[in-house]
């Protein structure tokens, strides 16, 4: 059992929307590494991805100046490397390893942390064993209690927001429709528009549905997911990346898969999502991955099938329809054992509905 901690994300989002300040404007001075000097780094916005600001990076200091008409919770970017997360508002702002000080906001937030940094030491400090289990319960209970108490008094504000979004990756489709439904305000942020999205097509492509297609084009090479599934024989579908850990360490299972049944028929495609191309291919080489890819799908496959995470696993039978997704290790074993040996079809599916 694991205790649920806010992020540094979370705890600037409690507070962004408390706190107005005299000031019109803001500077930010980030200090970063020395071999940063001379690169870009930039403001983005968390919500909506878009850019705040930009500016040169001069030695080890990465300074902004300018206006948010509303506190606003900001990354910081540097050559792609998320620096810092932190709420941006009109006031001087010091950003030194990844900590933001020097405005009420973020004053706060350091409040804010310290006081999960308790939680995390008191759920720490009990016994590992069964001894230790009612008081692990008693403070993850007194957590959420906090939390809950945050949320109902700031659903409609970016304290509901982040509160929201932590939680909103754990439901399906019918929970969050009513969540928003309870807290339409929620509406307006650009992340839970994505993730209504994610769930809704994530319910499409459920077991029992038919797969739905795209076509990936690299240099002279277009790939689809049809020229490989819907041929007469199963295909295991397998969305993961070169960086992945979970995702490799599954491929060990998948190859074992392969070795069983692919004589009786059983095919396995890769499909490399959320990675650069050459690094997909040097983890191809090094973990020897002999099954076909289509590389550098980047977000097209995972915004049609709702996939938040990954290694994401599909099993398409011979006519195209899903048989089986998001399992892993025994449960992916016996399911692919179950189609092989025609005990899960659509017929089986429609029956369990």
């Amino acid at each position: 059992m694991k205790l649920k901690l806010f992020t540094l994300a979370a705890a600037a989002a409690m507070v962004a929307a408390c706190t107005a300040n005299a000031s019109d404007r803001y500077t930010v001075t980030a200090k970063v590494p020395e071999n940063f000097d001379g690169l870009m780094a930039y403001l983005v916005n968390f919500d909506t991805g878009e850019k705040i600001d930009s500016t040169a990076v001069k030695g080890t200091t990465a300074t902004f100046e300018g206006s948010v008409a509303a506190p606003t919770l900001a990354r910081l970017i540097i050559d792609g490397n998320r620096m810092a997360q932190f709420a941006l508002e009109n006031a001087s702002i010091a950003v030194d390893n990844g900590t933001a000080t020097g405005s009420d906001l973020n004053k706060r937030i350091q409040d804010i942390m310290r006081r999960r940094g308790d939680f995390e030491a008191k759920f720490r400090a009990m016994a590992p064993d069964s001894t230790g289990e009612p008081a692990r319960q008693a403070i993850m209970e007194a957590y959420e209690a906090y939390t809950d108490s945050i949320f109902r008094a700031n659903a409609n504000n970016l304290i509901g927001y982040q509160i929201f979004l932590e939680r909103a990756y754990g439901m399906d489709l019918d929970q969050l429709k009513a969540a928003l439904a309870e807290n339409p305000g929620l509406k307006q942020y650009t992340r839970v528009g994505k993730l209504l999205t994610a769930a809704q097509n994530k319910a499409a492509t459920q077991p029992g549905n038919k797969f739905v297609d795209f076509t990936i084009k690299n240099d002279s090479i277009t790939q689809s997911l049809s020229d490989y599934v819907g041929k007469g024989k199963p295909v295991l579908v397998d969305f993961w990346a070169s960086w992945c850990g979970p995702c490799i360490r599954e491929t060990k299972v998948i190859k074992q898969l392969l070795e069983e049944w692919g004589p009786k028929g059983f095919e396995v495609l890769g499909v490399a999502v959320w990675d650069e191309p050459d690094n997909t291919r040097r983890a191809i080489e090094r973990h020897k991955l002999p099954w076909p890819q289509i590389i550098n799908a980047q977000t097209v496959p995972t915004d049609l099938y709702g996939i938040t995470g990954i290694p994401t696993i599909l099993i398409i039978g011979p006519d195209g329809t899903i048989l089986s997704r998001d399992k892993q290790d025994d449960e992916l074993r016996a399911d692919v054992k179950a189609v092989m040996e025609g005990t899960l079809t659509p017929d089986s599916l429609k029956v369990q509905k």
